[in-house]
């Protein structure tokens, strides 16, 4: 006999993914936990017609009666969780499986809306061959262990929560020398740029998050510490149509008064772990927009900019940019201009300082920005350019010299191509990173290259 065990908390609102309340409200928190274990469950109901399996639910938050009531099965039964940590939590299920008998045991969370019936069919299967069984998660943890046997050995000892999670887990299993399997790696869904994986089941989610709006572009800006210039970078967009643009900036934790322009100036505000990537993430998770376009807060878009952005949209192109302008007027900043445009026509990479836009849709799939101190616009693009192309306009934005003005046109010139060498050499992104803000970073600046 196998037996599935799902791992819910009641969805609460004030309890339920409180990481998510910032982005989402209390009630759209809970509502988002309520959506994401029905989605499990109505997967370990697929999985049923297809397999004997008995699927129990461990659940905390909650009395039985009111879990059964919200999500109740005749094929399911409900069971609250022991006391003590995730670990302890999580041997006490599997040990009271092996002891009513069950031979093939798979535990899994309602974080992870990709999993489904065939993803939970190879967990009991590679059990056929291994003594354990998990599918991997990109936040460093695992959304699915499988056992035949109980292991307290695996459960204890672990930072449940960081990012360690899988790497201390597979040590525990060499050291007991058990044999392992791997599944194929999915995305918790834990903070607000984890969002964007649950736009990719709009039908799941329609009564929690945006929905698309053909027509509209949403405008994503990434911010910390942008009081400086971001009213400026505001200033000739805010007024446009709303049924033309929307714009979100996502902050990454501002202590000047970044938060207080964006407010006054009437812009939704997201707040979010510092880190460009998951802010632009997070702020794409939540648009409505049919093309998403990524500004930085020190760059300022053409006036006729929607028209630029629809025209790149009716050839078939995945996403586009726009050609790049520095402020200022040194001949050097030409000679930069002049190459950063020559590249991006020619090997399609342009750089984020050039207002990358993509149609909502393939960002999802494509699975949006990794979650790099750097490089994730440059490693977006190359996905980009393999997954259906880029095209490049020919209207400009212009962006601020601060940067080359601050550390020098040739020092943050070949700063920027030594990344880009290192990336293609293999060098690990956290090592480029730290060789590049080595006495660099410029306050109150993401870090991009």
């Amino acid at each position: 006999m196998e037996r599935l065990i799902v791992f819910a908390r009641y969805p609460t609102p004030g309890f339920a993914k409180t990481r998510l309340i910032p982005a989402l409200g209390a009630e759209g928190a809970a509502k988002l936990q309520c959506r994401l274990t029905e989605h499990v469950l109505k997967t370990a109901d697929e999985m049923q017609a297809v397999r004997s399996i008995d699927v129990e639910v461990r659940f905390t938050g909650s009395s039985q009666l009111e879990m059964q009531d919200r999500f109740g099965s005749i094929n399911t039964s409900f069971v609250p969780q022991c006391d003590g940590d995730l670990g302890s939590r999580l041997h006490h299920a599997a040990k009271a499986a092996f002891d009513a008998g069950i031979k093939k045991v798979v535990i899994v969370g309602t974080d992870c809306p990709d999993i489904d019936a065939k993803y939970l069919i190879q967990a009991f299967d590679a059990l056929n061959q291994s003594d354990i069984v998990l599918g991997p998660a990109f936040d460093g943890g695992y959304t699915l262990i499988g056992l035949k046997a109980p292991h307290p050995e695996l459960f204890s000892g672990i930072e449940w929560g960081t990012n360690n999670v899988l790497s201390t887990t597979l040590d525990q299993c060499k050291a007991m020398k058990r044999k392992v399997h791997l599944l194929g790696p999915y995305s918790d869904v834990d903070h607000p740029e984890d969002l964007i994986v649950c736009r990719r089941h709009s039908v799941v989610f329609a009564d929690v998050l945006a929905t698309t709006a053909p027509g509209l572009i949403s405008i994503v800006i990434p911010t910390l510490n942008e009081s400086a210039c971001l009213e400026d970078t505001l200033t000739p967009i805010v007024g446009l149509t709303k049924d033309a643009i929307e714009i979100i900036v996502a902050d990454g934790g501002s202590t000047d008064g970044t938060l207080v322009i964006a407010t006054r100036m009437g812009v939704r505000v997201v707040s979010t772990a510092k880190g460009r990537g998951r802010q632009m993430n997070a702020g794409a998770a939540l648009a409505s927009g049919e093309v998403i376009l990524f500004l930085h807060a020190d760059t300022r878009l053409p006036p006729d900019f929607v028209d630029h952005v629809w025209q790149v949209m009716s050839k078939q192109v995945v996403a586009g940019a726009f050609r790049l302008r520095i402020d200022g007027a040194s001949l050097a900043f030409r000679m930069v201009e002049w190459g950063t445009n020559f590249r991006s026509r020619v090997r399609k990479i342009p750089y984020g300082d050039q207002a990358i836009f993509v149609r909502a849709k393939d960002f999802y799939r494509l699975g949006g920005f990794r979650h790099w101190p750097l490089m994730e616009d440059y490693e977006f693009c190359h996905r980009v350019r393999s997954q259906g192309g880029l095209a490049i306009t020919g209207a400009e934005v212009t962006t601020s010299s601060r940067r080359w003005q601050r550390l020098g046109m040739l020092r943050t010139t070949l700063r920027n191509q030594y990344c880009i060498l290192a990336y293609h050499c293999g060098i690990s992104i956290e090592r480029i990173a730290a060789i590049y803000s080595n006495g660099l970073q410029e306050p109150g600046r993401n870090r991009h290259v």
